[in-house]
């Protein structure tokens, strides 16, 4: 092995944090550092903005984000200047946000490579606020997918990278409307060799931190069966769902050898959503995946976050431990291996060996 591919070895070692030995060599390992939701403070209706242009919001987690290859988030509200909100906020439950595009640079200096635009605050003030998002996203070298159809493609080494993102909603791209999408997911899996699929769906809320096999519903609207999706988008040949939406984080398991993540919850949200308690936690999965898609291991990392926001270093490892028994109760035969310090590992051959 040359010095370059130790040298990339012991980076995905520090990246993922744990001392199990891939059995793929590095240089065809992909690692993916995932979190969820980011509204980085909005000046609709009023200013709750964070200081200094919130430049520290990620200071604590910078370090993570940019050891991985793809770091990826899901970018709640549009960066915008002005314009009209397109949402009657005076009605019951209606929220919306709207970012200056100058906190673009917060995302790209944090080591994001990657967001979702697929959710329920991407259209909070129209097609215009919209397209100023996009604009500003790819000035600053950041990719994007979104339900109007883009796919964000990244090359990683010998790797071609692709990643769809979904929502909930209208179709296109609505898991509520799973034809179309699963469709979409067979046809991009034989384009690239790791196909990634960001789903924004799920009720929401500290009651809705477990995982069933069944529709949900949130306010009356319709939220999908994610349970079912993610499985039937790994039939067709997904290879890691990352999933967002509930605003705390839920469990996760591994389906035929590929990961799925159901909610990573609020990861950085200045002032706009409940902290409180688990709402607060904001955990980091990153995850390390063979050229073919298969999951080979893992770590989360804990951060929470306090009143008004921006995740913090959590030494007491809250995201982790919640989401350890998270996946014990939902999917008690399928959840990896939850090793001490944050650390996931494929299935063992037994439950008492997976419970450890």
């Amino acid at each position: 092995m040359n010095l370059s591919k130790i040298l990339g070895f012991l980076l995905l070692a520090s990246v993922i944090g744990n001392s199990a030995v891939a059995e793929t060599a590095p240089s065809t390992a992909v690692t993916i550092a995932a979190v969820g939701d980011i509204m980085m403070g909005t000046d609709f209706p009023y200013n709750k903005l964070p200081p200094d242009d919130g430049r520290s919001l990620f200071s604590e987690v910078r370090e993570v984000l940019q050891q991985a290859d793809i770091a990826f988030g899901n970018l709640e509200g549009p960066l915008c200047d002005g314009g009209a909100c397109a949402k009657d906020t005076e009605s019951p439950n209606v929220f919306a946000f709207r970012t200056p595009t100058r906190f673009v640079s917060n995302l790209a200096t944090a080591g994001f490579k990657v967001v979702s635009l697929a959710n329920n605050h991407a259209l909070d003030f129209g097609a215009n606020g919209s397209q100023a998002t996009k604009r500003a996203l790819t000035e600053a070298g950041i990719k994007f997918s979104s339900k109007d159809g883009e796919v964000a493609e990244m090359q990683v080494r010998e790797v071609k990278v692709g990643l769809v993102a979904l929502s909930f909603g209208s179709a296109p791209r609505s898991i509520i409307h799973p034809k179309e999408p699963l469709e979409e997911i067979e046809k991009l899996a034989k384009q690239v060799d790791v196909l990634i699929v960001s789903i924004h769906g799920g009720a929401e809320g500290r009651g809705a931190q477990n995982t069933w096999d069944r529709n949900e519903w949130f306010l009356g609207e319709p939220r999908g069966n994610l349970v079912k999706f993610s499985r039937e988008a790994i039939d067709r040949g997904a290879d890691l769902i990352i999933g967002h939406g509930p605003h705390v984080p839920r469990a996760i398991e591994i389906y035929k050898d590929r990961l799925i993540a159901y909610s990573l919850g609020n990861f950085c949200t200045y002032k706009g959503m409940s902290l409180i308690d688990e709402s607060g936690y904001a955990p980091m999965l990153v995850v390390e995946l063979a050229k073919n898609g298969q999951f080979l291991r893992g770590k989360i990392h804990s951060f929470q976050q306090f009143p008004p926001g921006g995740p913090q270093r959590d030494e007491n490892a809250k995201a982790f431990n919640l989401i350890k028994t998270l996946s014990l109760e939902d999917f008690p035969e399928t959840c990896p291996l939850f090793i001490p310090g944050g650390g996931l590992q494929p299935l063992y051959k037994s439950d008492a060996e997976r419970k450890g």
